[in-house]
């Protein structure tokens, strides 16, 4: 099923001038406003910058179990076989691990973490779900970068999400610096939406997931949202937690340094913006990169995540 009108027409054969959101920001209603943990104040720079970031927002003692599941993924070599598991180009070192919630438990209680369910769910104004997660290796000296992109015109355009009501959670598992690839974002870029040029090839993720070409927005575009809005980038250490807007242009360098950067990425999606069909007219990419299976909301798991 699709929206009788594409609202954000992208992929397209010629250019189209960027053009202003037409969706919300913050989708919660007053009383959710009031009574919701993000204050006024974080709700307001939500909005204009597209961002808020939270230093040391889990303790770095709950973030141990996580690190040491982490390295036991780097050693196991049929998780590097499997779909959802994303190589860097060239070489045996993971890029990416999608569905991480669908692989551990303990990943999957992480979503449902009280303390941030209820940030994302006053930010959306309703019920969520998980569209997508996945962790992002940046390995010592080998870590490659991602290029600027709106994840929402990829979601849109390749997984039929209609409008701009989902955001991401960017938990930081091993130390984000200035010279290990921190993830970037431009503030302010959320209120404007890039199309993008070219068609989408059939399994276009194949390639993307590596090195992505397709739905990266002009260099004209960029700069004129660089130099109105500058670039920020979040650091902290493990833990440390960055909520960004679906529409926010981001992306981060390759790593040059010997410390790895490892960040944990949960995508929620208003269980009111559910998928249609493709928007670039292809078919549905796997589960593990957008779930149509299940949209039932997330509940809350009390406590520290019921590790016993």
């Amino acid at each position: 099923m699709r929206d009788t009108q594409d609202l954000f027409p992208t992929r397209l054969e010629r250019k189209l001038g960027m053009f202003e959101r037409i969706d919300p920001v913050v989708h919660c209603d007053e009383q959710q406003r009031a009574n919701g943990p993000l204050s006024e104040e974080e709700l307001d720079e939500f909005d204009r910058k597209g961002f808020l970031s939270f230093e040391n927002f889990f303790d770095k003692e709950e973030m141990d179990a996580f690190i040491q599941e982490l390295r036991e993924y780097e050693e196991d070599e049929d998780l590097k076989l499997s779909e959802g598991t994303v190589l860097e180009p060239g070489k045996q070192e993971i890029r990416s691990i999608f569905g991480i919630h669908q692989v551990s438990d303990r990943f999957s209680r992480l979503t449902r973490d009280p303390r941030l369910l209820a940030m994302v769910q006053q930010i959306l104004g309703s019920d969520v779900y998980i569209h997508q997660s996945r962790i992002n290796y940046k390995p010592g000296f080998k870590g490659k970068g991602f290029d600027w992109h709106s994840d929402f015109e990829t979601w849109h355009s390749e997984d039929g999400m209609p409008r701009m009501r989902s955001l991401s959670c960017s938990i930081i598992l091993t130390d984000n610096g200035e010279f290990n690839g921190p993830l970037m974002l431009i503030p302010g870029s959320h209120k404007q939406f890039v199309p993008c040029v070219g068609r989408t090839p059939e399994d276009n993720y194949k390639e993307s997931l590596k090195s992505q070409d397709i739905g990266v927005p002009d260099a004209a575009s960029l700069k004129k949202l660089m130099l109105e809005n500058d670039i920020e980038a979040p650091k902290g250490d493990s833990g440390s937690l960055v909520m960004f807007e679906c529409n926010t242009l981001h992306g981060s360098n390759i790593n040059m340094s010997c410390w790895p950067r490892s960040n944990l990425f949960f995508v929620y999606n208003s269980v009111e913006n559910t998928l249609h069909d493709p928007y670039c007219g292809n078919k549905p990419r796997p589960e593990f990169l957008a779930t149509r299976k299940d949209y039932s909301p997330l509940k809350p798991v009390e406590g520290k995540r019921q590790e016993e």
